[in-house]
């Protein structure tokens, strides 16, 4: 007899955020979702009919839910990064659920930068608006490769088919610009459940999927077995005990792709070449490994290896650099300014750097790139040139979004500033709008 434990680990994992306007019912989406989906502990729906009886509400306020901290619920409003795990038969799920405001784009960030699906809210009555643009250009930037339009409040416009396509067009038009590569409009109602697990009764003329079968079924790919192989050194292991006298390993979780013993690799960034004489999985000797599985590799040769170097195919090592140029997306309050000095931490790596330049920002509203700000602020959006004490293995964020990523430090305190994707900002092959300068803009 199969067991639970047995189901779930058979199934795939995915990873997928929401994020909308304030008011779009992002909460009450997700609270639906968990609920219809049997996802809900008794104690935790019992303890959400209280509080909703408490404020007179006759139905069980499922947005409370999700947004747990007490100024989310004085306020009516998501603030911070709310994370849920649910399963069903088929999959098993890691929600996001961001918050809508303007102020909070950094926390779209956070909860997207490892999605491998957006689902994007609208109102109906209120179509497309500038955060739902914003949150469209952030899934773009963060090559979150499928992104769901959930068109809510389908009940308030008397579950209008034109009303539906015309919002689903125009979505679509945006996003498609900005190269995401796969998008899917999907009409519900979160507070009457239509659509969102249950099909609806109420919209006929609609033959797509429900959110939740969208859910399960979209192709998660994020198989790290077919990308770039990387492997960060996290620790080197030297036991030097009487049972393993000459024993040399280099610990780490492979970040991607493959390895296997006998492959010439380099390490980086000396560019010494070598080869894999041994994996060391949970105790026992492998002949191959993959992501995101933590071995032990030992290598032929005795190179001077340490924690922040890169293991990769002889035949495929990324380019190694010291100036790197990336798009950053501001997360500190104190802003990023150039000449500015921090730390750069990438894989296992962290190396000293300064700010070099930071050409432009963007601006998400209109994607248009304003030139030379000067600094960037909180939940800001620029290109940036940063220039490092030591020479980084750095793959672009197209390629890869484990290697490709990295993080900019204040050295005085530790506190992250910065959250960078190295390489071109939008898949899409369009040039930019660039905006002249206005006087306005007091930087």
């Amino acid at each position: 007899m199969t067991t639970t434990a047995e189901q779930l680990s058979a199934t795939t994992l995915l990873r997928f955020a929401t994020a909308g306007s304030v008011d779009d019912g992002k909460s009450t989406l997700v609270g639906r979702l968990l609920h219809d989906s049997k996802s809900v502990l008794t104690d935790q729906l019992e303890a959400v009919e209280q509080v909703s009886l408490s404020r007179g509400q006759e139905a069980p306020d499922l947005a409370l839910l999700t947004d747990g901290l007490r100024a989310e619920r004085e306020q009516g409003i998501t603030i911070d990064v709310a994370y849920r795990y649910f399963a069903t038969a088929r999959r098993r799920f890691i929600l996001a659920d961001t918050p809508g405001h303007v102020q909070y784009t950094r926390n779209m960030v956070t909860g997207a930068s490892t999605a491998e699906l957006a689902v994007v809210l609208v109102d109906a009555r209120n179509g497309v608006v500038e955060q739902t643009r914003r949150h469209a250009a952030v899934a773009a930037l963060l090559r979150v490769p499928h992104v769901v339009l959930a068109v809510n409040k389908m009940d308030l416009v008397d579950y209008a088919e034109p009303v539906f396509a015309a919002i689903a067009e125009e979505f679509t038009a945006y996003a498609a610009s900005l190269g995401v590569p796969e998008i899917t409009a999907i009409p519900i109602s979160a507070l009457a459940g239509d659509n969102v697990v249950e099909p609806s009764a109420h919209m006929d003329w609609y033959g797509g999927p429900t959110v939740l079968e969208h859910l399960e079924t979209v192709p998660v790919s994020h198989d790290l077995t077919a990308c770039h192989a990387r492997f960060p050194v996290q620790y080197v292991i030297r036991p030097q005990t009487a049972e393993h006298p000459d024993y040399r390993g280099y610990a780490g979780q492979i970040a991607a792709g493959v390895f296997r013993v006998g492959e010439a690799v380099s390490v980086l960034p000396s560019g010494r070449t070598t080869t894999i004489t041994g994996i060391d999985a949970l105790g026992e000797s492998v002949d191959i490994a993959w992501a995101p599985q933590s071995v032990t590799l030992r290598l032929a040769d005795d190179i001077d290896i340490s924690r922040g170097d890169l293991i990769a195919p002889a035949a495929d090592v990324p380019p190694v650099t010291q100036d790197v140029e990336a798009t950053v997306c501001h997360v500190a309050d104190q802003p990023l300014s150039v000449g500015q000095r921090v730390l750069l931490k990438h894989t296992t790596r962290t190396v000293k750097a300064i700010v070099k330049d930071i050409p432009s920002r963007l601006t998400l509203d209109d994607l248009s790139q304003h030139p030379a700000p000067g600094q960037l602020v909180a939940n800001d959006i620029g290109r940036v040139v940063v220039r490092t004490a030591e020479p980084l293995a750095l793959d672009t964020y197209a390629d890869s979004r484990r290697t490709g990523s990295f993080l900019l430090i204040d050295p005085a305190d530790g506190t992250t500033l910065s959250a960078g994707m190295a390489g071109t900002a939008f898949a899409a092959a369009t040039e930019p709008v660039v905006a002249d300068d206005d006087a306005e803009w007091d930087f």
